[in-house]
């Protein structure tokens, strides 16, 4: 049975509870809702969330487990024979999953095992064609154990499949007699559903926190593990990144500071052209514009914000690197070698921040007394000076969390970077030459060739902490600030 089936078999089942719970306690009141402790909608509630709450509960946690028992159960059937050269048990794992779901049926199951268990070489290239032509990215060679594999996961994922559907349907059925049982006239439904939304409510906010644990331990995790097969002090103080990924060891400089320079430069660039451009474009909106003009330029601005970042680079890939080619590249000034450069990348990422910034700023500016721009002016300041003198300092404080806001966003920032900075990871003071971020270098860790066990791979969760960290501290600085300018003028 389809999942969405599923849901919708426990929202009906539900929404009869809500009814029938709803008719009861007017029936038990004599139909009057007035000799009813609560309104009718609690009772209905009641019984709608002790039908939903814990069948959802059993459903996202059976979607959980029933993924992790059976990768657990099947793995062991896979020998080290069936892990080839280069290659790892999760990548085993995953060419399981994709053979079970090229399989049709139990019956071709049995058959193809049978083949290939009297079978030649021939015979397993032959399958391994047979699955390829049902439609599956299939890497290597089908063998015998990973295909009675798949079959074990065909099995159990159809058998715990079923019993997590029975269950649940029973799980909401046992909820509305539970919830319909317990409604009469002087049952307390408004408090037991007041308590039940704020139990919710309290999950909901967890979640967030739940996943900034989750994250936070995933990278320490990792990252602990990286500094245990390869030197701390290589790592953040080398001044060379050269990952390989052949194999042998030994032969990779993954020096953090190349990439935290171009981070640094790229970012520097990019909040060069944001922080100006947007600063005064949150003055003219905020100060100068009439009505009309701001109710057509405020929005216009914004729509940048809602460009996607891989359109961010495809400009600056296929117009801001050729436009800055044809005037310093070998045609013009000659400092220019290609269309991928620090520039680039900077050039229009501070285009992707300029609403972020003047967003922020219009608001922080807006906020600020309308008093001190009446008693400026009354003092015969002029408008100019009135905003230079009074209102620019009285916003600095947000101002500044806002900048800090808009480096925090442009650390982090990655499409922009792979597709206008280039790849190379050096230390220059040229903005006309390509360099890279440790954004784009962890994405290129993560996808390369190398077991995931190796430093090569594990460098990108150390890499990541390490942005986590510095982005972490700007924005706790930037909430700061922001949190004492509120503070003088709520």
């Amino acid at each position: 049975m389809p999942l969405s089936l599923l849901l919708a078999i426990i929202l009906v089942i539900a929404v009869v509870g809500y009814v029938l719970g709803r008719q009861r306690a007017l029936a038990s009141a004599g139909g009057d809702s007035r000799g009813l402790h609560s309104l009718p909608v609690y009772y209905g509630s009641n019984v709608l969330l002790s039908v939903i709450v814990p069948a959802f509960g059993f459903l996202i946690l059976a979607l959980i487990l029933i993924p992790v028992y059976i990768d657990s159960h099947v793995s062991s059937m896979i020998t080290e024979a069936d892990v080839r050269e280069g290659s790892s048990l999760g990548l085993v794992m995953a060419e399981v999953r994709r053979v079970a779901e090229g399989l049709d049926n139990a019956v071709q199951i049995g058959a193809m095992t049978e083949e290939m268990a009297s079978g030649a070489r021939a015979d397993f290239t032959d399958m391994t064609a047979r699955l390829k032509d049902a439609g599956q990215v299939i890497t290597g060679d089908v063998t015998v154990n990973i295909l009675q594999a798949a079959q074990e996961y065909r099995a159990s994922s159809k058998m715990l499949h079923t019993a997590m559907v029975v269950l649940a349907i029973v799980i909401a059925l046992a909820g509305l007699a539970f919830g319909y049982t317990r409604t009469d006239k002087d049952f307390r439904a408004r408090n037991v559903v007041e308590k039940v939304i704020l139990a919710l409510l309290i999950a909901a906010a967890s979640v967030a926190i739940l996943t900034t644990v989750g994250i936070i331990l995933s990278l320490i995790f990792n990252t602990v593990e990286f500094f245990r097969i390869y030197p701390a002090t290589e790592f953040f103080f080398g001044l060379t990144w050269s990952p390989s990924f052949s194999g042998r060891g030994g032969l990779s400089e993954l020096g953090f500071v190349p990439l935290l320079w171009g981070t640094l430069y790229i970012s520097f660039i990019a909040l060069a052209v944001a922080v100006p451009i947007g600063l005064f474009a949150a003055v003219y909106l905020s100060e100068y514009a009439t009505p009309r003009v701001r109710a057509i330029a405020k929005p216009a601005l914004e729509v940048l914000a809602g460009i996607p970042t891989i359109v961010y680079g495809l400009f600056a890939l296929l117009t801001v690197g050729p436009l800055l080619v044809s005037v310093f590249g070998r045609d013009g000034l000659g400092w220019m070698g290609g269309a991928s450069s620090v520039m680039t990348a900077g050039l229009v990422m501070g285009i992707m921040l300029i609403p972020f910034v003047s967003s922020l700023s219009d608001d922080i500016i807006n906020s600020v007394p309308q008093a001190m721009r009446d008693g400026s002016l009354g003092l015969g300041a002029t408008k100019s000076e009135t905003v230079k003198q009074v209102i620019l300092p009285a916003a600095l404080p947000g101002i500044v969390g806002a900048v800090l806001l808009a480096a925090s966003r442009a650390i982090g920032e990655t499409m922009i970077v792979v597709m206008g900075a280039g790849a190379a990871a050096r230390l220059s003071m040229n903005p006309f030459e390509a360099m890279t971020t440790v954004t784009a270098k962890i994405v290129s860790q993560l996808t390369g060739d190398s077991d995931f066990s190796s430093p090569e791979a594990l460098v990108a969760f150390a890499l990541g902490m390490s942005l986590f960290v510095i982005t972490l501290g700007m924005n706790i600085l930037a909430l700061h600030i922001v949190q004492k300018y509120r503070e003088q003028y709520d």
